[in-house]
């Protein structure tokens, strides 16, 4: 299984950016599929998730409102969108996969979960 995000940039505050993730390999409607992201000197942290039905989100509390997370099973890929985007929203966001297959009870916010990470693209927010 192999995943790739895209879809990081430079935008001033305020900005909107959209993340991609595509991945491959396996089906994509068994995963359930989170966004984590890291800024310098910090650990990597939740963002959202999405279960691999699509009917339930999740979201840190700091991104809601701003960040919709949604999915599309016949493409494979994951989106976030991010709107209202803020210099605290600096950070190399990577994408993550949990088979649901072999998870007995999924936790989306838990890096633990997810058995598989994409590279990760940065977003820069600058003020």
């Amino acid at each position: 299984v192999q995943l790739q995000a895209s879809g990081g940039g430079l935008v001033q505050a305020g900005g909107s950016l959209r993340l991609s993730c595509a991945i491959s390999g396996d089906t994509f409607s068994m995963f359930s599929m989170g966004w984590f992201r890291q800024a310098p000197g910090k650990e990597r942290e939740f963002v959202s998730a999405i279960i691999r039905k699509g009917g339930n989100t999740y979201y840190t509390d700091s991104v809601k409102g701003r960040f919709t997370i949604s999915r599309d099973n016949a493409k494979n890929m994951v989106y976030l969108q991010m709107n209202s985007l803020k210099p605290e929203d600096t950070a190399a966001y990577y994408c993550a996969a949990d088979d649901d297959r072999t998870t007995y009870a999924y936790r989306p916010a838990s890096q633990e979960t997810y058995e598989y990470w994409g590279q990760g693209t940065q977003v820069t927010v600058s003020s």
